[in-house]
């Protein structure tokens, strides 16, 4: 079996706010979603990150933010422990950000020795 890295992203809301009601429906989506993959033993795991953030360039010089210059955001990343790509392709075409119009990037995981 092998892993791969979903990872998620979207352009921000901008102004937009979310009802409570809006934010539990999207909740039970990603929730829904994320349950079906691991009720067949496929997640690996995952994050969402935090708000707060640095960037260490060439030379020490460190920037807030990891990606200030660029208006799509990460989302989180999610592990895959599945066969083949098109495995984790197909599982990817479920995920609730494509209803809005973000992106799903699948990668390979390539295993580092210690």
């Amino acid at each position: 079996m092998k892993e791969f890295l979903m990872v998620f992203r979207s352009e921000g809301m901008g102004d937009y706010r979310p009802t409570p009601e809006e934010m539990e429906a999207v909740d039970k989506e990603w929730n829904n979603w994320f349950g079906s993959i691991a009720a067949q033993g496929k997640l690996g795991g995952g994050h969402r990150p935090g708000f707060e953030g640095k960037t260490i360039h060439p030379g020490n010089v460190i920037t807030d933010g990891p990606y200030a210059e660029v208006k799509e955001i990460l989302m989180g990343t999610t592990v895959l422990k599945v066969d083949t790509m098109e495995e984790a392709l197909e599982i990817a075409k479920g995920c609730p950000i494509l209803n809005v119009g973000g992106t799903v990037e699948v990668r390979d995981i390539i295993m580092m020795n210690a």
